[in-house]
């Protein structure tokens, strides 16, 4: 019964939820330290489903804003949290 459960649940979860992040390669375009926000011109995010595009995203940890400028190459991972398209990991690219 429990794995009956347990299957219908999962089989519930939108694809997203059970999707890994990816590593993507973009470009910061604009940082917004106030708000949080980044935006990136981007490559396709395979785990959400997008093509490459430039994009506004919240930051899951605000304070790396403050490693970052526009111009800098950088290579990211994106995903849901709470609903937003969030930045969950973010480093310069090589």
């Amino acid at each position: 019964m429990r794995k009956l459960i347990l299957a219908a649940f999962i089989a519930l979860l939108p694809a997203s939820a059970m999707a890994a992040t990816v590593p993507v390669q973009g470009e910061v375009k604009k940082i917004n330290e106030a708000q949080g926000k980044i935006t990136l011109k981007h490559e396709a995010i395979t785990n959400l489903g997008m093509d490459g595009m430039t994009m506004v995203f919240s930051m899951a940890d605000p304070t790396q804003l403050k490693s970052f400028a526009p111009g800098d190459r950088v290579v990211f991972e994106a995903d849901r949290v709470n609903g937003k398209i969030t930045v969950v990991k973010i480093e310069p690219a090589n």
